[in-house]
């Protein structure tokens, strides 16, 4: 059963952001820009022994949802099999918000809406993502 693996808070100024997060929780970066093509920080939340999940800081994208920019964070589930994952969404009634892409050398990401609006990211490791 797929379970949450990964955050990401969707910011309109990303050094500000860090700052924020950083000075709040103790969050430190991983800079994930070239895998994602656009300013992407992952986050690290705690240590790999404590309960939760990590996360990243991502710049806000305009238009993606159907009533505008994603206010809050986004929930990214994992998968084994990303096209398995999209068909079940969207038989049970969820719809493409961006679609399937690679960030290459490291996984296949997408994201989705579900039937509520709400956006949510699909994510399949793979090193031959490209």
């Amino acid at each position: 059963m797929p379970k949450p693996i990964h955050f990401e808070i969707h910011v309109d100024d990303m050094d500000r952001a860090k700052a924020f997060y950083a000075t709040v929780f103790g969050w430190t970066y991983e800079d994930y820009t070239d895998y994602a093509g656009q300013p992407y920080f992952g986050a690290i939340a705690g240590q790999e022994e404590e309960a939760g999940i990590n996360g990243a800081l991502m710049l806000r994208h305009d238009g993606v949802e159907p009533n505008g920019s994603v206010n809050g964070a986004v929930l990214t589930m994992g998968t084994d099999d990303f096209d398995a994952t999209a068909e079940k969404v969207l038989a049970a009634g969820g719809s493409v918000a961006l679609p399937k892409a690679a960030l290459p050398g490291m996984a296949w990401q997408g994201y989705f809406l579900d039937t509520e609006g709400n956006v949510f990211g699909v994510h399949q490791p793979d090193e031959n993502a490209a």
